[in-house]
Parts: structure tokens; sequence; C-alpha cells
């Protein structure tokens, strides 16, 4: 067996026996023990009673987080004409029509957010196969089909966040740097819960949150008093 570094092993020791937190022993906890030389990420996993391959049971949706991600989004959109330059105005990092289908088919994907008008759908819809897996696909429901693209794309750059439940019925997320002050970390993680929790599919039956845990990018997770990151 592989020896524990010292950080590692100090690292567990220190979450040893610490479950069912409150959101800011959580993030207080996560935060004193961060010490990769990167900014960590504050990434949250959910658990929820769901089978999302039944579509009464799919959960996804968009929150807006109160102090952003503190990672810098690149968001590309699909339009033509006056919308296209609204797109460019608005901050928006790659914008086309045919010539940007072209380059992500080739594989070149640089981007972490896709937006487009309505009437670029059908050659967007071209792309399901390469977008589809990689959660980028514009969509109606969190806003990423819209003809509004500026708005679309202030918030893909303003700390905007999508979530969608895996198979396994999980959802996780980045939503913060462990070099956020704590009060911002605990209200990004609210929001985020509380998203989720407004998003409960009509086909779940159950208990919908079964467990939520915490952890950043290279540190151990810690798990939360689900009862109060719900607010219920």
């Amino acid at each position: 067996m592989a020896k524990l570094g010292k950080r590692t092993k100090a690292a567990r020791e220190a979450f040893a026996g610490k479950d069912n937190l409150s959101i800011a022993e959580a993030v207080s906890l996560i935060k004193s023990n961060a010490h990769a030389k990167f900014d960590e990420t504050l990434e949250i996993a959910m658990n929820l009673g769901v089978d999302p391959r039944h579509a009464d049971q799919m959960v996804r949706g968009v929150v807006a987080l109160p102090n952003g991600t503190g990672k810098t989004v690149r968001v590309a959109v699909f339009a033509r004409g006056a919308k296209a330059e609204e797109a460019q105005a608005a901050g928006a990092d790659i914008v086309g029509a045919e010539d940007l289908m072209e380059t992500i088919q080739s594989g070149k994907i640089e981007f972490d957010r896709c937006i487009a008008t309505p009437d670029m759908m059908p050659l967007v819809g071209r792309l399901g196969k390469v977008l589809g897996p990689r959660n980028l696909m514009p969509n109606p429901k969190v806003g990423t089909v819209t003809m509004d693209v500026a708005n679309a794309v202030a918030a893909a750059k303003g700390g905007e966040v999508q979530f969608k439940v895996e198979k396994a019925g999980v959802i996780h997320g980045g939503i913060g740097k462990v070099s956020f002050s704590e009060e911002k970390l605990v209200e990004n993680v609210r929001a985020f819960v509380d998203a989720v929790s407004k998003a409960r599919p009509v086909g779940a039956k159950g208990t919908y949150m079964k467990k939520v845990s915490l952890s950043s990018t290279m540190g151990p997770g810690v798990s939360l008093d689900v009862a109060s990151a719900s607010g219920n």
C-alpha cells in the first residue's frame, strides 16, 4: 500500500469523525485544510432520491451564485447578424454559425458554455452527439436558447452554474474558490442547494435529498446535515 504524504495524512486526521456538519462548519474545515499550490475549487456533491432514466425524475436547472465561481468562463454563441454583434459586445469569446459548427465537429471545443438563438437550433442540433455528453448543448430550460444573448452571456460570465443529475442520481458542481471568504462560500452553497431543492421533479418519491457533501479539489469530503443545508 502506498505511503500517505504528510499533507494527506494531516487532512484525513482533521476530517476524521466529522460528519453531518453545518454548512459554516464544513466550509471552515475545508478552508483550513486546503493546502494545494493552486486556488482549489469548493465542490459540492448531492445524492438525490431520483432515477433520471425516467423523464419525470430528471433534475436540471441553473443557479446564479451570489458570489460567482471565481472561474473564468469561456462562452460560445451561435448567432447571426445583429444577434452575433450583440453577443460579441456582451463579451462572448466565440461567435459564429456554420463556421463554429465546423470548428466543433473538428474536435476543437474551447468554451465552457454554449448559447444559441432559437433560429440556430437546427444547426446546433447536428452537434448533439458532441455537445450533449459534455453538458454543453444549449437548452431553453436553462436559458441558453434565447434571443436575449447579451443577458445570457453576462449571466454565464457572472457566475451562473448549470446543474444536471447524472445516471446514479448525483449532482455535482464547483461553487467557488477556497480563497473566498467563509461567508461568501456559505452563501454560494446555500444558493446551490436551494436551487436543486426547488428543482425537485414531480416523479420524485420519498426522500429527495439523501446526502450532501463538500470538498476542495484536492481534499477529503465532508457530509453536511441535510436538514439544515436544505432549510427543512
